[in-house]
């Protein structure tokens, strides 16, 4: 993997912004929604916001694979070789990442701060708060338990990690892009949480040089999340 990917991922996350703000001020519009404001996100926006991120991060994979890479993106990015445990135990890796990783990581914390869960659960409850239909809701889960992990994976685990094994060795590139992951997400109570994840999602990906676990584990890890607190409204 050609080091250059970390600027391809770059300048593809940069464009994503671009694009993801203008989509969501679209959908905003369209909807009579005020960008920045409390309360539930409607559908539209949301579904809007993460289509337009990806838009740029699938294509800065692309353009990659093909200008430096083979020009098979299922190839160059370890997308091609699936073993038939890998999405099951990526799986259980998530959930537990979710039930057990993530509590003992904020236990400590939620003891200094009693409002941080309710910090924690907030990018959920913005998510699922417009919600209201069995058919809103499944259609959110395509998004954030597909959608949202294969892209992530893809990106993250794919370009820039491998891109940063090239430069810096693996545990290096592992912490970095774990870093990164978290950073992009944009939400402070959840960072140490998304970090932690962040790097069991990077040591699947390396020790198996495939995508599909860590993509499984992802995919649990957030089906978990949006269950939980659709399951709290």
């Amino acid at each position: 993997m050609s080091a250059d990917g970390v600027w391809f991922a770059v300048f593809g996350f940069a464009a994503g912004i671009l694009v993801a703000t203008a989509t969501t001020a679209v959908a905003a519009s369209a909807t009579g929604y005020k960008v920045g404001s409390s309360g539930p996100v409607p559908l539209a926006v949301t579904a809007a916001d993460l289509v337009g991120l990806w838009v740029a991060l699938i294509g800065a994979v692309v353009v990659f694979s093909r200008t430096r890479g083979t020009g098979r993106v299922a190839a160059d990015f370890g997308l091609s070789r699936v073993k038939w445990w890998d999405l099951p135990i990526g799986a259980a890796i998530g959930l537990i990442s979710q039930y057990a990783l993530i509590p003992v990581i904020y236990y400590p914390l939620e003891a200094l701060d009693s409002h941080l869960s309710h910090e924690l659960s907030g990018p959920a409850r913005s998510y699922t708060g417009s919600a209201h239909s069995v058919a809103a809701l499944s259609v959110l889960m395509v998004l954030l338990a597909l959608g949202a992990p294969f892209v992530e994976e893809i990106f993250f685990r794919g370009l820039l990690m491998r891109s940063l094994t090239a430069r810096l060795g693996a545990p290096w590139a592992i912490l970095l892009s774990a870093v990164l992951f978290a950073l992009a997400h944009f939400e402070a109570a959840q960072f140490v949480g998304l970090a932690a994840f962040g790097i069991v999602l990077g040591v699947l990906a390396w020790a198996t040089g495939r995508l599909a676990i860590s993509f499984g584990a992802h995919a649990a890890f957030n089906a978990a999340a949006v269950v939980a607190v659709a399951h709290l409204k």
